[in-house]
């Protein structure tokens, strides 16, 4: 009879543990999910947040209240601004993104006006006039222009970037690199300064050009006393001469004609004695005139 009562309360003891055991392994895990759950709430529409890669991120209401205000009257539908900027004001807490399994990232201003459209078309409020659509398009594009968020992640780390293997052979072989230049290959001593015990392929110089057999000008033949280069087009050619001797290519310069006549080279024609005569005639007026000036 004593065993009996000493199983029954042993076993009645052993179904409390359980149950106790049971309920609180359920808090823990409950505490554990809420705890994973992070909302940072940031109290300006712009600017950035700060928190941990996975966190949710919202805006207080007040902080787009001037906006939405602005927004619902100029829609034009004869809403009352100031009922909507007081109704989305009493949302705390809206929802416009989360912080990127990343170094960064953005809540832009079109998620943040569109997260604001649902927030205040949810609130009832009898502020959004005859047109109930074209207001809240109108407040939408108004937070959209007028906000935006930088998102940054604390615990983010970068990831290592792995040593590239070496190009064409093992370290201090001879290969080819891509794009078949050479593939030589020099290593960076470790020991020295800024040295690192890795390697990089040598510079390619077969890009510079060369003077080739052939193409090689001498100075003299460059830059040659007369300035004409051999076989310029533009010097005068030899061709066939006429009888005083000159090229076909080379005439005087001018249309000069001679005034002496076709018989004779001495003789002088009757345009030459013409102008003797009215030089003549000239200068004896230029003295007369001279000789008068002195006189008086």
């Amino acid at each position: 009879m004593l065993v009996r009562k000493t199983w029954q309360t042993t076993r009645r003891a052993l179904t409390l543990t359980a149950i106790a055991a049971f309920v609180t392994g359920g808090a823990f895990l409950s505490a554990g999910t809420a705890s994973a759950a992070t909302t940072l709430v940031s109290n300006s529409c712009t600017g950035s947040v700060t928190g941990q890669m996975g966190d949710q991120v919202a805006i207080d209401g007040a902080s787009v209240k001037t906006l939405v205000t602005n927004g619902a009257n100029n829609a034009g539908t004869l809403a009352i601004g100031s009922w909507a900027g007081d109704s989305i004001a009493k949302n705390h807490s809206i929802l416009v993104g989360q912080v990127p399994n990343s170094a960064g990232g953005e809540a832009s201003g079109a998620a943040i006006g569109k997260a604001v459209r649902t927030a205040l078309a949810n609130s009832g409020t009898w502020g959004l006039g005859l047109d109930w659509n074209k207001t809240l398009n109108s407040v939408e594009s108004t937070v959209a222009k007028g906000c935006g968020l930088t998102l940054l992640a604390a615990n983010y780390v970068a990831p290592s970037t792995p040593t590239q293997p070496n190009a064409g052979g093992t370290q201090g072989s001879t290969g080819t690199a891509p794009g078949g230049a050479s593939g030589n290959l020099s290593n960076l001593n470790a020991g020295t300064a800024g040295g690192t015990g890795g390697s990089a392929p040598m510079r390619d110089y077969s890009g510079i050009p060369t003077a080739t057999a052939g193409t090689a000008v001498a100075p003299g033949v460059r830059y040659p006393a007369n300035g004409i280069l051999p076989g310029d087009a533009s010097a005068p050619q030899a061709g066939a001469g006429d009888q005083s001797g000159q090229g076909a290519d080379i005439r005087d310069a001018g249309n000069a004609q001679s005034l002496a006549s076709n018989s004779a080279s001495n003789d002088v024609q009757l345009p030459m004695l013409l102008a003797v005569i009215v030089l003549a005639g000239v200068t004896a007026g230029l003295v007369r005139t001279w000789v008068l000036r002195r006189a008086s």
